[in-house]
């Protein structure tokens, strides 16, 4: 008989409570077993008694785990994205292999630490970008590898998703550094809709688990929210004669998308979560090819790494290399804005005492229309004579490796 994977959860609130879930809800054979849990304020998860029930030990820290002699052939890394490199370097170095959420961690150096570690401990290091697990994603990757789709063109995305005030107390919410200094650059891209950002750069890589690195892009950031950081970003990416546009917001009255359209040469392959939500290729001789609904099962990657792990491969779709463009552009945009973002005008903002079903919150009076029509133009807010609109400017990403950052 096999041993059981041993797993240690650290962040069990918030998203972690989908690891949680998973973990608990399992049906097949007992493959695994949780040997710790490592989260200071574990009430922010909603199976915290069933957890302690079973007698797992709970921490405050990842190094107390290993500190008590515990060992787990794999950590699962769910808490803010300030913890992510220490957490995962802390694992790593003990002879953990790490399932770590996305994004990666808050900069580029901090990627590139996460990555030398990996490489010396010898151990997979996933990155939890769930799209990239799923078998439609997957198989339109290989189609496009395999030349089915002709060269790629364009590509944008769009999702419109209301968020209210609540969802911006969490402590690190929308935060550009913690209260301790360090770096989060937390915001609606490189968070809620990071996916859908890095999902262009990653169907484009040369190899299943690698990414497209753009070489240029120019951005819009805004916020109506009283944050640090942006609620609605409009991201144009450039790499070769290849253009990626990325169109998302928070600060909208109602839910839209994510939808994405993607032409080739021979195809445009597009998506719509508010329609039959499967990813469908249309081909100029009037076939069409269907690939299913990436958000079938958004947990599948714990079960990719689980099971390589079992099979001892170090192969996983979402490499912190496949992750990297996502990061790449993130902290690009925040070393052009710093920490001046634009303020949407206040007298387009209008407060919403039961914002899209859920509780008080903000949104901004046209900027659903306007981002709908900047998506079907392929365009930026500032291109439309928005006379509140900035842009970055075009920035040159071929040599920038590392976020310069600013006190």
């Amino acid at each position: 008989m096999k041993d059981k994977v041993g797993i240690v959860l650290a962040g069990i609130g918030g998203f972690g409570n989908n690891y949680v879930n998973s973990l608990l809800d399992y049906k097949g054979e007992e493959i695994f077993e949780i040997r710790g849990v490592v989260d200071p304020r574990p009430e922010g998860c909603r199976r915290v008694n069933e957890l302690k029930s079973r007698n797992i030990p709970f921490y405050n820290s990842i190094e107390q785990f290993y500190e008590n002699g515990n060992r787990a052939d794999l950590a699962v890394i769910s808490s803010p994205i300030q913890f992510h490199c220490r957490q995962s370097c802390m694992a790593l170095s003990h002879g953990s292999h790490v399932l770590c959420e996305k994004p990666i961690a808050a900069t580029l150096q901090e990627a590139k630490k996460m990555a030398d570690e990996r490489d010396r401990a010898g151990k997979i290091l996933a990155i939890g970008f769930q799209w990239s697990y799923s078998p439609a994603i997957l198989a339109l990757k290989q189609d496009i590898l395999n030349g089915l789709m002709g060269k790629p063109l364009r590509l944008k995305t769009m999702t419109l998703w209301p968020r209210d005030y609540k969802y911006y107390k969490r402590g690190w919410a929308a935060k550009i550094k913690d209260a301790s200094g360090n770096w989060v650059l937390d915001s609606i891209a490189n968070n809620a809709t990071a996916h859908y950002l890095h999902n262009m750069f990653f169907i484009l890589g040369d190899k299943v688990n690698t990414s497209l690195r753009p070489e240029k892009l120019e951005a819009e950031v805004y916020r109506a929210n009283k944050i640090q950081n942006f609620d609605t970003a409009v991201i144009r990416a450039h790499s070769g004669n290849v253009k990626m546009l990325y169109i998302a917001s928070h600060a909208v009255e109602d839910n839209f998308g994510p939808v994405f359209c993607y032409e080739f040469e021979n195809a445009k392959v597009t998506y719509d979560e508010n329609g039959t939500r499967e990813i469908k290729a249309s081909f100029g001789d009037g076939t069409v090819k269907k690939y299913g609904d990436p958000t079938k099962d958004i947990m599948r990657k714990l079960s990719v790494v689980i099971d390589a792990i079992e099979k001892g491969s170090d192969f996983v779709p979402c490499s912190i290399e496949a992750a990297t463009s996502q990061l790449l552009c993130i902290n690009a945009i925040q070393d052009a804005v710093h920490e001046e973002i634009p303020q949407f005008p206040k007298e387009l903002t209008v407060e919403d005492k039961n914002l899209c079903g859920g509780g008080p919150g903000i949104y901004v009076r046209g900027i659903s229309d306007l981002l709908k029509k900047c998506y079907e133009g392929w365009k930026m807010p500032s291109e439309y004579d928005v006379s509140w609109a900035k842009n970055t400017g075009m920035i040159d990403l071929r040599h920038y490796d590392n976020f310069i950052g600013w006190k």
